[in-house]
């Protein structure tokens, strides 16, 4: 019999995104095949402490963090495992590869993957560049203009300019018309994102966006459809077919709305016109490509109002898995499960590394 694989699970983190990547990481789990793999649950608390956890029960009825035993991920090369801490001793449990479920600053934007670049270990989803330029609204768009791809109009503030709330919302009010909106360059699940339709409202919409990053975008509302393509795959990705946000907020797709309210729905087979679904599926790939997107990424879109043009929003390179997550349900209207998934991010972390 194969002998099983160690893997380690990153759940938690210190982002705006904790709570939806405990409820993630629940869900990849319990799809993951015992017979395959052993786990190693490590939960991160809000404060940055890693702790072991010894089940997903305790996430469920949110104890985990009441853990004794500290698991610290050595950057030591030659560990190759977490260092378990409790005490009385110290244990050097060997990982054969990580599943970061974490989302959000210090999980999805390349801090976690410097860490496990430095310790030699194999790790599901997108590399160091991929998702530090992905988690940064700013920077994605730099390099999706280079692409000839379509995106909303921007300005950019930093939070250095913010002394001057006057001079800013003149700089926004000289290149877009209102209503924008105002979103912090690295944060997800629209934590912190607002909309502004005049200039006191924009100037509390920078004043909140500033809490989450120092640097902010404000960008052109574009009236429409709002589209969701996952793609999966390490050197030759493919694209699934395509889902709808059906919002349960008309205004702004929430992190309240994402999560919590009922009404927010998903189409996972809407109808499009002619072509439409082959452009979406194509800029998904070129845009997941340019990033140097490896493993998973959810592309998100918009299809214009009157013009059904297709208009890029941004990349998630760690998607949720939620229960009610477009990424996993995209895939298994495909036929792909989500244990048949995990088993293929897993195999692709070992496939980056030629192993």
């Amino acid at each position: 019999m194969k002998e099983k694989l160690t893997v380690a699970v990153l759940f938690g983190g210190q982002s705006s995104e904790h709570e939806v990547s405990c409820m993630s990481v629940v869900n990849v789990v319990s799809a993951m095949d015992k017979e395959k793999y052993n786990i190693l649950l490590i939960g991160i608390t809000k404060d940055g402490r890693w702790l072991l956890v010894d089940s997903t029960d305790k996430i469920k009825d949110n104890t985990w963090r009441d853990s004794q035993v500290q698991a610290i991920l050595s950057p030591d090369a030659s560990d190759h495992g977490i260092l378990c801490l409790d005490e009385e001793d110290v244990q050097n449990i060997h990982v054969d590869v990580i599943f970061p479920v974490l989302h959000g600053m210090y999980g999805e934007d390349g801090t976690v993957q410097g860490l496990f670049e430095l310790a030699r270990i194999p790790y599901v989803g997108c590399g160091v560049l991929a998702s530090a330029v992905s988690m940064d609204k700013v920077y994605t768009k730099l390099i999706v203009d280079t692409l000839g791809i379509r995106q909303a109009k921007y300005v950019v503030i930093r939070h250095t300019e913010l002394g001057d709330m006057d001079a800013c919302v003149k700089k926004v009010e000289a290149v877009l018309d209102y209503p924008v909106f105002v979103k912090p360059s690295k944060a997800g699940s629209s934590r912190g994102v607002t909309k502004a339709s005049d200039a006191a409202a924009l100037a509390e919409g920078l004043r909140e966006a500033v809490r989450h990053d120092c640097k902010i975008l404000v960008e052109e509302t574009i009236v429409g459809r709002e589209i969701e393509c996952a793609v999966l795959g390490g050197y030759d990705p493919v694209a699934s077919d395509v889902g709808e946000v059906l919002s349960a907020d008309t205004d702004l797709y929430s992190y309240e709305a994402k999560y919590f309210n009922q009404e927010s729905k998903t189409d996972l087979h809407p109808v499009f016109p002619e072509g439409v679904l082959d452009e979406l599926r194509d800029d998904a790939v070129r845009i997941f490509k340019a990033v140097d997107g490896y493993g998973l990424s959810r592309v998100d879109f918009f299809l214009e109002k009157d013009t059904n043009e297709v208009i890029f929003n941004e990349i998630n390179t760690m998607p949720g898995f939620t229960g009610i997550s477009m990424y996993p349900m995209l895939w298994e209207d495909k036929g792909v499960d989500k244990s048949r998934l995990i088993d293929a991010l897993i195999s692709q972390a070992f496939e980056r590394y030629g192993a």
